[in-house]
């Protein structure tokens, strides 16, 4: 069988007919010539047929077969049952948090998700689910005839920083987060926030320093309560709003329109540890990230990050509670009351170091009723109108 070079559509044709020939036969000199004339029907291919990019639908779908995944297998990196079922059907695009969760933890490649379209919701109107919606106003902070869209409107005119929200924030979100529930908490802390009004300010922000003194506080038997007062002298504005439906977050760090750093707090660990770590974690991005081009950081604590910022946020925190001069001096089967002297040495409560032990040998059986569990929430007044005042 003669082969001769493909130069033209019908070239190719005839080449694709005398492929299929080749195969049919088993002798040597077959298959010789059916390497060669598959390079040049490669060639060809290459040059002249457009076979379109795969949808990040066909890409996803693709990866499921090859590993043998069902719908229910995908729930980690995609998010609830309904969430799971829109993105298979094509009925919803994928979040920028979900791109990453397919790259990192099933290796698609991030182009084949990103594709074409666009992965974030329009900025003209929210995806925040119901449950979201009806938890603001549950807490007074969306009135009852208000709309959600309307809301947001308010936000982005009052701050810069939500229209940053989807560019500004780091990797410290989980992968199941309802991004228009997100956008409508960071919006209901900047609304909250705009209406406090700060003190001249009397101090000025020093990094550890300044978060040495926040940190002692902890010490005082309702330490929790002069938090607000202490950062108001920096010129900080603290936030305590519950996390809606979908958000799974701690804390975070934004700017006010007017600049004045905000930080905003959940609560949703009830325990002291956690909240003065989340405290002086926000503390840290406000002293040394919340510059120009970054107005907001969100921050779900469970989650590991890789974000330089994160790290170096995480050590601030770290150093800020119990200096590593301190620290390094904790056996590795402390007693309660060696974990009481080691806080007692940094000027802080016992329950900063028994958390962080916890934390760095992954006990969480040790210590429980040091961490101060329950002892938060009972103490703190949260920042938005109570439900009885809500506005009709």
């Amino acid at each position: 069988m003669t082969i001769k070079s493909i130069k033209s559509e019908p070239d190719y044709e005839a080449a694709l007919e005398k492929a299929a020939l080749l195969m049919q036969r088993g002798n040597q000199k077959s298959r010789d010539d059916l390497e060669v004339l598959q390079v040049l029907i490669e060639r060809w291919e290459t040059a002249n047929v457009a076979i379109p990019a795969p949808t990040p639908l066909q890409a996803i779908q693709f990866r499921m077969d090859q590993l043998g995944l069902s719908a229910k297998d995908m729930k980690p990196y995609l998010g609830s049952k309904s969430r799971i079922s829109e993105i298979l059907n094509g009925r919803r695009q994928l979040t920028i948090d979900q791109v990453r969760a397919l790259h990192r933890h099933l290796r698609i490649p991030a182009e084949a998700l990103i594709g074409d379209a666009k992965h974030e919701p329009p900025q003209g109107s929210s995806t925040a689910s119901q449950a979201a919606v009806e938890k603001l106003r549950s807490l007074g902070v969306l009135k009852v005839r208000e709309s959600i869209d309307g809301f947001l409107a308010k936000a982005r005119n009052a701050s810069p920083a939500i229209a940053m929200l989807r560019k500004s924030r780091t990797d410290r979100t989980n992968a199941k987060t309802d991004l228009g529930a997100l956008e409508a908490w960071c919006a209901a802390v900047l609304l909250i926030a705009e209406k406090k009004r700060l003190p001249k300010v009397t101090r000025r922000l020093r990094g550890l320093t300044t978060a040495r003194q926040i940190a002692k506080l902890s010490r005082l038997p309702d330490g929790p309560t002069h938090v607000e007062a202490e950062l108001r002298k920096y010129g900080v504005v603290l936030i305590i709003l519950d996390h809606l439906p979908g958000t799974f977050l701690d804390g975070a760090a934004i700017c006010r329109g007017d600049g004045a750093p905000i930080i905003a707090l959940t609560l949703r660990h009830d325990r002291l540890d956690n909240f003065w770590f989340t405290l002086l974690h926000e503390f840290a991005h406000v002293c040394c990230h919340l510059k120009e081009g970054t107005t907001i950081i969100v921050d779900d604590l469970e989650v590991t990050s890789s974000d330089v910022i994160e790290a170096e946020a995480d050590a601030f925190a770290r150093e800020a509670l119990i200096p590593a001069t301190i620290w390094q001096d904790v056996s590795d089967d402390p007693t309660p009351e060696e974990i009481e002297s080691v806080a007692c040495a940094a000027g802080v409560h016992a329950s900063i170091a028994a958390g962080r032990w916890r934390y760095e040998n992954q006990d969480y059986r040790r210590f429980s009723k040091l961490v101060g569990r329950g002892e938060v929430r009972s103490v703190m007044t949260p920042s938005y109108p109570r439900s009885k005042s809500r506005a009709k």
